[in-house]
């Protein structure tokens, strides 16, 4: 329930009472002794929906946009036709009014905004060179780009250009700033030898996660976006929602900012290429919900120009996403193919040193190594296969036994490879 407190102007006092009696509305009247231009305060309580119909009635009877007006979260409303109310606005969305307050008070002062991002970006780019998840969740609780996306998203709908752009560049400077800090924390580590020699980002999990993207990503940022205006129209669980949404954006802008620093510009132009998809789809999504949801501006004059620039901006996000996933299906596409490769190459050498010839050899435990990256797919680069055998000291050395298995996987997996074979020397006491 909502309770609102709306000031009454001179002479407009018996149409406002006659508004609320007409909708069966209780309400509160209270002399004003203020300034002079208003006669009265009028309190009465309304479901969240009917805040803003109500509101536009009053407006029709006299009170102005602009008039002072609270609107209130009562913990307890009792009043003999609450019920009646309910059952007549029985959604739970909230105003007009108050979604743009919410969408205000979403994207915080630039400094606030500032400090949470670069804090949030450094604790999440420690957690990927550290390789723990459960460090970048953390660094996600205080990541404040929920907001950004949202106040966009309802500028937009309302046609309030200020809010749009606010939002706007709230994203882009945001998602630019933590690039930057992963960047320079990267440098730090490579200048001051933080890591072992011949360290790798590559290697490590997460930072393959924001390298090997696919379409289930996508579905992630979609999801987040829906939530978070699910969550601002319902009022619920917007802290959890905010969570999910940086979890999209933070992460891979900081694996784009450590692509720059250990010079790997493949890992940061894919990582960067999925915070632009993930970004952008947390933007419709949220846009499109709160145009569906019925927001409009207030003025029916703005109406038309809102819904212009909903669906102009729909339109340009959907192109964007389409032509940036369209990479993502690409590495969606190498990614499964290289990883067959590896997987086929595995098994079809365990078979091969299974037939008689080779019976009195046998793998080393994790023994066979596959090095076939994606770019060496686009490439057209071979897959580096590198074997290890153990065989007695007096077993006789097997000749072109590399070239046999050479030959032998790429006829099967119709690729080129290059293969090199180890042996180990074993004895064994009887």
């Amino acid at each position: 329930m909502r309770l609102v407190q709306v000031l009454i102007p001179n002479g407009k006092r018996d149409s406002v009472l006659k508004t609320l009696d007409a909708e069966e509305i209780d309400y509160a009247v209270w002399n004003e002794t203020g300034r002079g231009d208003f006669e009265a305060l009028v309190e009465f309580p309304i479901p969240p929906v009917g805040v803003e119909p109500v509101l536009e009635k009053l407006r029709k009877a006299g009170v102005s946009e602009d008039t002072y007006t609270i609107v209130l979260s009562p913990e307890i409303v009792i009043s003999k036709r609450i019920d009646a109310l309910k059952k007549r606005y029985p959604d739970q969305r909230i105003s007009r009014e108050e979604l743009i307050t919410r969408a205000q008070d979403l994207a915080p002062p630039a400094s606030t905004y500032i400090a949470f991002l670069v804090l949030s970006t450094a604790i999440a780019t420690a957690g990927l060179l550290l390789d723990s998840a459960a460090t970048i969740i953390g660094a996600m609780v205080i990541a404040p780009l929920m907001g950004p996306a949202i106040s966009a998203s309802v500028g937009t709908v309302v046609y309030d250009r200020k809010l749009a752009a606010r939002g706007l560049m709230l994203q882009v400077t945001g998602l630019l700033l933590a690039i930057g800090v992963a960047a320079l924390i990267g440098l730090m580590v490579r200048e001051l030898n933080l890591m072992p020699p011949g360290f790798d980002i590559r290697g490590i999990s997460q930072v393959s996660e924001r390298t090997n993207p696919n379409f289930l990503s996508l579905f992630l940022a979609l999801g987040s976006g829906i939530a978070g205006a699910i969550s601002i129209i319902r009022n619920a669980g917007s802290a959890l929602v905010g969570v999910a949404i940086a979890a999209a954006l933070v992460p891979p802008a900081a694996t784009s900012g450590l692509g720059f620093a250990f010079g790997l510009p493949a890992v940061a132009i894919i990582s960067a290429v999925l915070m632009l998809v993930n970004v952008l789809a947390i933007n419709i999504s949220a846009l499109v919900l709160f145009w569906l949801a019925g927001f409009r501006p207030s003025r029916s004059s703005a109406v038309d120009h809102a819904r212009k620039a909903v669906i102009s901006h729909t339109m340009v996000l959907l192109i964007a996403i389409a032509i940036l996933s369209s990479v993502l299906g690409l590495v969606t596409y190498v990614s499964s193919q290289t990883a067959l490769m590896e997987q086929q190459a595995k098994a079809e050498v365990s078979v091969m040193l299974n037939e008689s010839e080779y019976s009195e050899m046998r793998l080393v435990t994790e023994s066979v190594d596959v090095e076939y990256r994606p770019a060496d797919l686009i490439l057209n680069e071979p897959a580096r296969v590198t074997v290890i055998l153990y065989r007695s000291a007096e077993q006789e050395l097997p000749q072109g036994i590399a070239q046999r298995i050479d030959d032998h996987l790429t006829e099967f997996t119709g690729r080129e490879v290059r293969v090199r074979v180890g042996f180990i020397e074993a004895q064994q006491t009887t």
